[in-house]
């Protein structure tokens, strides 16, 4: 039986896809020129505007929270494209070649999500889209220090698992968002 979260999930992973399709079909796949940092600071900026706004109260930009959320979803999976393509040296990538491997990555980040969901007892429901926000930024922190050193961490978790992290907790805030709508 499918979960309530489970649902949910899919819902903004969906809403996510399409806008990554279509994205794909307008400007084919020309983010295969960014280096993993700069997909790394393209989330920073997303993440660092929800923040802004939600210190401020107020925004200037009318683009709502919830497309940055979308937008830090889908680099996040753009960095792991990257990263399963990376000894591929062609810019363009068909479609409905990067579908399956975009799919495999949420299912992978959606079984991250469902195992650690169980453990904690679903405790992001209680927490504030800001403070998601900042562990989102934190997340993002890591992943610079990470790509800063050659990618080499002691006992720390990789650049992949921190992108799926913050995927978890971008789809955390959306769904918190929806609901409080």
């Amino acid at each position: 039986m499918e979960t309530q979260t489970s649902i949910e999930y899919t819902q903004v992973i969906n809403r996510c896809k399409e806008l990554f399709r279509k994205k794909t079909l307008d400007y084919g796949t020309a983010w295969r020129i960014l280096r993993l940092p700069s997909i790394t600071d393209q989330i920073f900026i997303k993440a660092q505007r929800i923040r802004s706004i939600q210190e401020k109260g107020s925004q200037k930009v009318d683009d709502p929270i919830d497309d940055e959320f979308i937008g830090i979803i889908n680099y996040c999976l753009i960095a792991l494209l990257q990263i399963s393509f990376s000894k591929d040296e062609r810019l363009e990538i068909p479609y409905e070649e990067l579908e399956p491997v975009y799919d495999k990555w949420v299912a992978d980040t959606k079984g991250l999500l469902e195992q650690k969901n169980h453990d904690y007892g679903e405790a992001w429901r209680e927490m504030r889209v800001s403070s998601i926000t900042d562990i989102v930024l934190m997340k993002l922190l890591r992943v610079k220090q990470i790509e800063d050193n050659q990618g080499k961490t002691l006992v720390s978790e990789g650049i992949e698992a921190n992108y799926q992290d913050m995927i978890n907790y971008a789809v955390f805030c959306m769904i918190k968002i929806k609901t409080n709508d």
